[in-house]
């Protein structure tokens, strides 16, 4: 009884299956022939975007390669012109680098319009990605905005010395974010704009003439008048020191253990080291001739010897 009751389910349920499995079967059979017969209708598209997008593509790529070769050339012949008729370091790489950058980005926009693009629809999400990065980079808009104020108050230019933010060296580059450096000893410092412009800048190129200031320490028991001659000399036969300025040789301090001779001259900036060097060496050396002794430290030991009275 039971068994008459559960057939006719399971029949039915075995019947629905079927149905099921031959419905998909059929889907399937019917995606995979759409498919092979739209192959050749995607084909086609893909031919005729080819003969007239394809095309306006291609030629657009061409014309930017060649234009972007011609600013190559122009940003260098200009900047080539202004070195040769001695135009400003900074002027000239600034000039250079906006013709270079700015003309390239005029070029691609061109690009994107030619091939159908819309640049306006660019440059409002470009505006919307820019705000948004701007937001996450405020400390190199800062160092951009202090570029735009370098460039502008040019409190120094390519090739001038500078002692900025503890380092020093020569200014090889000025960019929009940070400023190139070289030291003396050849290494290359990158100095954020935004630091650079709000802090102390010391410019040693500045100013075509430098005074070298020394001190020279010499003993109380040494002949004051003949070191005063002596170093007199010394400065008098530099040709490097300028004689129509002022030259100072006086006594600077009493110190615990020496006399300080302050001297003073002016030289040209380019020769700033080479007269600094070269009084110390001969300084020291027609002293030892002279005999006049420069102090150093010591310590005197005095012993007393102590008799015992019985």
């Amino acid at each position: 009884m039971f068994l008459n009751k559960i057939t006719p389910i399971l029949l039915a349920e075995s019947t629905s299956e079927v149905e099921n499995a031959t419905s998909s079967a059929a889907t399937n059979s019917d995606i995979f022939h759409l498919t092979s017969e739209d192959w050749a209708n995607v084909w086609k598209k893909v031919v005729d975007w080819l003969s007239t997008t394809g095309i306006r593509v291609v030629i657009g790529l061409i014309v930017l390669f060649i234009m972007i070769k011609i600013t190559n050339r122009f940003a260098r012949h200009v900047r080539n012109r202004m070195v040769k008729r001695g135009s400003d370091k900074t002027v000239t790489s600034v000039i250079y680098q906006i013709i270079s950058i700015g003309f390239k980005i005029i070029w691609v926009l061109l690009f994107l319009g030619f091939i159908g693009i819309q640049t306006a629809s660019i440059g409002s999400v470009l505006a919307s990605i820019g705000v948004a990065i701007g937001l996450a980079i405020q400390g190199s808009l800062s160092n951009f905005a202090g570029g735009i104020v370098i460039l502008v108050m040019r409190p120094f230019r390519v090739g001038d010395f500078i002692s900025a933010q503890g380092v020093e060296g020569t200014v090889e580059d000025i960019r929009a974010f940070y400023t190139h450096l070289v030291t003396t000893d050849n290494k290359a410092i990158c100095v954020p704009n935004g630091a650079l412009s709000s802090g102390v800048i010391v410019n040693v190129s500045a100013k075509p003439i430098r005074r070298v200031d020394q001190i020279w320490s010499i003993s109380y028991d040494a002949d004051y008048d003949k070191a005063v001659k002596i170093i007199t000399k010394i400065i008098n036969q530099n040709e490097l020191v300028l004689k129509d300025k002022d030259i100072f040789v006086r006594m600077a301090e009493h110190n615990s253990s020496s006399i300080d001779i302050k001297t003073r001259v002016w030289v040209k900036s380019s020769d700033y080291w080479t007269v600094y060097f070269y009084m110390l060496e001969e300084v020291k050396r027609e002293f030892d001739k002279a005999g006049i002794e420069i102090p150093y430290q010591k310590l005197d030991v005095n012993l007393y010897k102590q008799t015992s009275t019985k």
